[in-house]
């Protein structure tokens, strides 16, 4: 039994049966059980824990029965992710199972082209936009090859959107938050702003199956916080 948490934008959790295996292409995907979430983007430690636990409720699960659990890495608000992180370190320390660590951006592509259907026989695109704030969007595109293996072609960036719209724009299919604030200059071509854990649980099997390492739950934040140390003490009389 596996469970999922991503903090990037929204709040989601969901529990899936099934393995995650190296090397093994061969090997069934993962069966998402059920999925939870709250679409508020600054209420994650209030909500996380009880969705985890209604959301295991509704799966038939006890802690017990985790193996393993995927964290979405983001990139996302520093405050939301590092509640997803916190939370996903804890439970995995505390039963002594596997953590792997993805970007949230990767379960998003994973999703857009799972609603696209099968394979099919040719390459698929997909361009992922997340609100960034600052008028900036966090964003990746990738590629599905007919064989169904999909790839990520430019690595997870931040920038304004104007700057970006045209090679995101150029993909079959563009999705998340981000399209939602610039609907001028990124075109949603479906519906899908967050992450949902099921897809972060099945892309996490995707990728490990091709043998990748997901050890690394270090969050990607690509860029500095908004909030930073004073440089220099100031003088209790204003100077």
């Amino acid at each position: 039994m596996l469970l999922g948490i991503d903090t990037s934008g929204a709040v989601s959790v969901a529990v899936a049966r099934g393995r995650l295996e190296g090397g093994a292409r061969d090997v069934e995907p993962p069966e998402v059980l059920a999925v939870h979430g709250d679409d508020r983007s600054r209420h994650h430690d209030e909500v996380l824990l009880a969705l985890v636990e209604e959301t295991m409720a509704e799966a038939d699960t006890e802690r017990a029965d985790l193996t393993g659990i995927v964290v979405g890495r983001g990139p996302g608000p520093f405050t939301g992710l590092r509640v997803g992180l916190v939370a996903a370190r804890s439970i995995a320390g505390m039963l002594g199972i596997p953590l792997h660590g993805i970007s949230s951006l990767d379960a998003l592509a994973h999703q857009a082209l799972a609603a696209t259907g099968g394979a099919g026989t040719a390459p698929v695109t997909v361009a992922v936009a997340l609100d960034a704030r600052r008028r900036e969007v966090y964003h990746a595109r990738y590629r599905r090859a007919a064989d169904g293996t999909v790839t990520r072609e430019a690595e997870p960036a931040v920038d304004a959107p104007a700057d970006v719209a045209a090679e995101l724009t150029a993909c079959d299919l563009l999705v998340g938050s981000g399209t939602g604030l610039y609907p001028q200059l990124l075109p949603a071509t479906a519906e899908m702003a967050h992450a949902d854990a099921g897809h972060l649980i099945l892309a996490a099997a995707q990728r490990v199956a091709r043998g990748e390492d997901l050890s690394d739950t270090a969050p990607l934040y690509l860029r500095e916080p908004d909030a930073a140390k004073p440089t220099a003490r100031k003088s209790a009389l204003g100077r």
